[in-house]
């Protein structure tokens, strides 16, 4: 496949936001390491804003993000390298009230697919959730019991309401 050239047209907004944002930046030097030894794992819903939901700012915590705040193989993959090479010693796996991957079930959203744009995903896993904070207890044991993880690492999960701005710790 031919290299093609970067579409500016469809992303004018973007490098234009990114110039100004270049004009006025200034380097606060820091390093990939997560000062606060934090990690989040969070959904890609845009609103969610991890660092101002636990108060941290750039340069303090690790944010790995994917549809549903699910712990896959990629983010236990992540967290290896997290853990050991930038300095997490704490995990907090975060999903979200009100997400799209705890609407509906796995075959339900394959058919809204195929139905409104004409494209089967069946091959892809979704890994959507009808509970939650059973999913939730799933994911935090998945980090929790994953053998390659540098030791001592803690983690928890809370689920961050949407509508408030709370988060809400589950003990598991």
């Amino acid at each position: 496949m031919p290299n093609l050239p970067f579409p500016k047209t469809e992303f004018s907004d973007v490098l234009a936001a990114n110039s100004q944002y270049a004009e006025n930046f200034t380097s606060e030097h820091l390093t990939g390491t997560a000062a606060k030894g934090l990690a989040i794992i969070t959904c890609m819903d845009s609103r969610i804003s991890p660092l101002a939901i636990v108060g941290m700012k750039p340069g303090d915590v690790k944010i790995l993000r994917n549809a549903g705040a699910r712990v896959t193989d990629d983010v236990l993959r992540t967290l290896v390298l997290a853990t050991f090479l930038l300095g997490v010693n704490r995990v907090l796996v975060m999903p979200h009230t009100d997400c799209r991957m705890a609407s509906a079930t796995e075959p339900e959203i394959h058919e809204t697919i195929l139905q409104e744009h004409g494209v089967d995903t069946r091959s892809v896993e979704f890994r959507t959730v009808r509970d939650q904070v059973e999913a939730l207890q799933t994911d935090v044991n998945r980090v929790r019991t994953y053998p390659l993880l540098a030791n001592g690492v803690t983690v928890g999960g809370a689920i961050f309401d949407v509508h408030t701005g709370e988060l809400k710790p589950y003990d598991f």
